[in-house]
């Protein structure tokens, strides 16, 4: 039995040391990693900004690592990941040229309310190894970059998705991802904030089916809000200012996207624009 035991504790030993792509060595730091947010209390379903730097070290890097972001509550549970690839793969880090991009991320509609805690790390999809970083590690290779507060979704200017939608879709493997296709005008309302505001649309399109990619118009009655091409086959972002001029006295505005041209996928009755992941309407803060 004691054998048996010994046995067990040397297996979970080398579980825990290789477990998660971890390593316990003492390899060189290959970067300085840090996280600025757009701000720290955002609303679940609202946009938040991640500008990302790394600070190479001028370690050589052998390939190019993909960067993990894990965001967890405050009980250590992971509530969601952003994992994606620097816009300078690792293997071009050079000492004394930081790496600094940023990324808007819509919060997930995760039943979570409260402080979070932002980690992240640079890890090889392929192998799952990870590299050692300079800063404040809390499990195998994994570093604290910053804190937020989530806020309940109710804190959101509410859209209503009018006509020219079809009915929302689930994505098989995570619910967290959800979509709605456009008809050829879709349309949205919400109640007027009354102060200068940012609409936010992330979508994605089916640039293989068309010689050109479509083209999409943000209409505000009117107003013409801004113009796009809808040529990504990834989620994409595009924004478009409203100002409270233009949104005028009405207690209700109405947003229109207008594709010019759509498609019906094979066995399928449906008249299909692009596919919308997000739209939002974020009110600027007042200057004091």
């Amino acid at each position: 039995m004691r054998i048996r035991a010994r046995a067990s504790v040397l297996l979970a030993s080398l579980l825990l040391a290789g477990g998660c792509g971890g390593e316990a060595d003492e390899r060189p730091p290959v970067a300085s990693p840090s996280l600025q947010l757009g701000r720290d209390k955002a609303a679940i379903g609202s946009p938040l900004r991640f500008t990302y730097r790394f600070e190479p070290t001028g370690q050589p890097i052998q390939g190019d690592y993909s960067v993990f972001v894990h965001v967890l509550d405050q009980d250590g549970e992971r509530l969601w990941g952003d994992d994606h690839q620097p816009p300078v793969p690792t293997s071009a880090w050079r000492s004394g040229e930081p790496v600094t991009y940023t990324r808007t991320v819509f919060l997930p509609n995760y039943p979570y309310i409260g402080p979070a805690e932002v980690r992240l790390g640079l890890y090889m999809p392929a192998t799952g190894e990870r590299l050692a970083l300079a800063g404040n590690e809390v499990s195998r290779l994994e570093y604290n970059v910053g804190a937020l507060e989530i806020l309940p979704q109710s804190q959101n200017v509410f859209l209503i998705y009018k006509d020219g939608w079809h009915h929302a879709e689930i994505h098989p493997t995570d619910p967290t991802i959800e979509w709605q296709w456009t008809r050829k005008a879709a349309t949205v309302s919400f109640r007027n904030p009354k102060q200068d505001a940012t609409f936010y649309l992330q979508y994605d399109a089916r640039r293989d089916l068309f010689q050109e990619p479509q083209q999409v118009t943000v209409r505000l009655g009117d107003q013409v809000l801004g113009a796009f091409t809808a040529d990504s086959t990834d989620p994409g972002l595009a924004t478009f200012p409203v100002t409270a001029a233009q949104m005028g006295d009405a207690e209700v505005v109405e947003l229109m996207l207008e594709v010019d041209r759509t498609f019906q996928p094979p066995g399928d009755s449906r008249e299909l624009g692009i596919r919308v992941f997000h739209a939002f309407v974020e009110p600027k803060e007042p200057v004091s």
